[in-house]
């Protein structure tokens, strides 16, 4: 089931950092790393997540750095800092607020 563009705009942020706590990532492996873990469900072209992590990077949630890719073509890799991981529970504690919430308004999903 694909999910409404405005609910995964939303999602982004928990996405993103959720995929960068374990390692270093460029763009497209991101954007790969987060439809696998989600079979399909979140889906980013490259053209909407690039904005969002520059704008992470501004905010100091993510840092970049240039490396030489197996193709010699330079990638742009983020990884978490330490601000970025601080604000990686606190963000997963509301989304599931918000979940557990919606389920309590919506009622079981098998009734």
């Amino acid at each position: 089931m694909q999910i409404d563009q405005n609910l995964k705009r939303g999602s982004a942020e928990l996405a993103i950092l959720s995929i960068l706590k374990s390692q270093a990532l460029h763009g497209y492996e991101i954007a790969k790393r987060i439809e696998e873990r989600t079979e399909g469900a979140l889906t980013f072209d490259l053209a909407s997540l690039y904005p969002l992590l520059y704008r992470m990077e501004q905010d100091k949630l993510l840092e970049a750095h240039w490396e030489q890719g197996s193709n010699q073509r330079r990638r742009r890799c983020y990884r978490l800092t330490a601000a970025g991981r601080r604000h990686l529970e606190p963000l997963r504690d509301q989304w599931h607020s918000l979940f557990v919430a919606i389920e309590k308004l919506s009622g079981p999903l098998n009734a």
